[in-house]
């Protein structure tokens, strides 16, 4: 099944973050994504993409650290919990990536 097709599940510290060899695999769907910018045309632009990430974070149950930077949003993915990498930091991250085609 594909990340985007995923649902984020609940992530309790205790769980080790995921080792080098999975994080291989998972960043195949998402390359590069530990820290993400996206750039848009104006700041009301980014802001529609930060409330649509909101708002699917919320639905996810999974919150990416986020700022912003006038038309440009950094987003940045680990699991505090766990002080690491989980499956639901890429889940989120091919979720986001298809925001940008949705806003």
């Amino acid at each position: 099944m594909k990340l985007i097709e995923k649902r984020c599940l609940p992530c309790e510290g205790g769980t080790p973050p995921l080792a080098k060899p999975q994080i291989d695999v998972l960043s195949k769907e998402v390359p590069l994504w530990s820290l993400r910018s996206f750039k848009f045309r104006n700041f009301k632009e980014a802001m529609v993409f930060v409330n649509s990430l909101a708002n699917l974070a919320e639905e996810e149950g999974h919150h990416p650290d986020i700022c912003i930077h006038y038309n440009r949003v950094e987003v940045e993915l680990w699991t505090h919990a766990i002080k690491g990498l989980s499956e639901n930091d890429f889940i989120m991250a091919a979720k986001a990536d298809n925001l940008i085609g949705s806003t």
